[in-house]
């Protein structure tokens, strides 16, 4: 593969510009990662969220749910205290019983600028500027999605049955199995912000992150999915870990993944898959199904040690494996 620069600390040339997709802790972590390494980060977050405090501010106002779109902001503040205190208030969720109770600090003054501003990308762009965030968060389209799943199973007694199983939480929590998904509208526009970034991108990145509500829906977005497969950045894909598979996938061999990536996305071409050893239930068929897609396997310890943070990738090792993806 193709040499990238990586900024490794210290004065040094800017790193590559790379294009981080996904939402929710997945691609905290994910960006976390690219803070280490690179200077030219932006996130392409998903917008299909419809509970809890994003859910109810989507509802009540008719706007893109904030709630990924806020722990991707999080994830650019700095390491120095302002950076920290940032992130500290942004992620505030307010207890108690009253109406603010659940909400997030972050999604409300997301909220807030939008209303300002009348525009979801500069109402971003104002909070990213006061958090002094290293990076610039996008949404995937600038409009609410909602996430249609196929799901075979719904009920115990009737195992075989496929069911239509609709939002962002029912998806991520049935007991089914999905048998597909897709969006609605079903040919939603994408943000043209995030469009340009991928095609001016030396990096792509997919993952880690839950597998049909926030990894898969960035490739039913035509317009994205069209940049994402024809951009002569160099693709890489984040496998998740397999206590973190979330209900969703429950019972999903690894190299299954891939198959329902090339279903979605039957033109996409991988160059690397990042995978932890530790999480794969057959690496002849994960070699195989990369192969298949054209990417190099990656193995690498991406988790978190024994008892810290079960089922989540560790940032430092997380960028360890990124520098070994664009330096190979």
């Amino acid at each position: 593969m193709k040499r990238l620069p990586v900024a490794l600390g210290g004065p040094s040339l800017p790193g590559p510009r790379v294009v981080a997709l996904g939402g929710g802790h997945g691609l905290a972590a994910t960006l976390t990662a690219l803070r280490r390494m690179t200077d030219q980060i932006t996130a392409v977050v998903g917008v299909a969220d419809d509970g809890g405090s994003s859910g109810r501010l989507r509802g009540e106002f008719g706007i893109l749910p904030p709630g990924d779109l806020r722990m991707a902001l999080a994830a650019l503040c700095g390491d120095d205290t302002w950076g920290r205190t940032w992130q500290r208030v942004i992620q505030h969720r307010f207890g108690g019983v009253g109406e603010l109770s659940g909400h997030s600090l972050g999604n409300l003054l997301i909220t807030a600028l939008w209303e300002e501003t009348g525009d979801p990308v500069a109402g971003l762009e104002w909070v990213g500027a006061l958090l002094e965030a290293q990076g610039r968060v996008l949404p995937c389209s600038l409009e609410p999605l909602e996430i249609v799943a196929q799901v075979r199973g719904v009920t115990p007694h009737s195992p075989d049955v496929i069911t239509e199983v609709r939002g962002q939480v029912e998806v991520a929590s049935t007991p089914g199995s999905v048998v597909s998904i897709s969006l609605e509208p079903s040919r939603p526009g994408a943000c043209p912000q995030a469009v340009e970034a991928v095609r001016e991108a030396d990096v792509v990145i997919l993952g880690p992150g839950s597998w049909f509500t926030s990894v898969l829906p960035h490739l039913l977005i035509p317009e994205l999915a069209k940049a994402i497969t024809e951009s002569p950045a160099k693709r890489i894909l984040v496998m998740n870990l397999a206590p973190h598979d979330d209900i969703e996938t429950a019972g999903i061999p690894v190299a299954e993944h891939l198959d329902f990536l090339r279903a979605v996305a039957p033109a996409i071409r991988l160059d690397a898959v990042i995978a932890d050893p530790r999480h794969i239930d057959d690496l002849a068929a994960l070699s195989r199904a990369c192969k298949d897609l054209g990417a190099e396997l990656i193995l690498e310890k991406v988790a978190y040690g024994k008892g810290e943070h079960p089922g989540s990738h560790d940032p430092d090792r997380l960028a360890v494996a990124f520098r070994t993806a664009l330096l190979g």
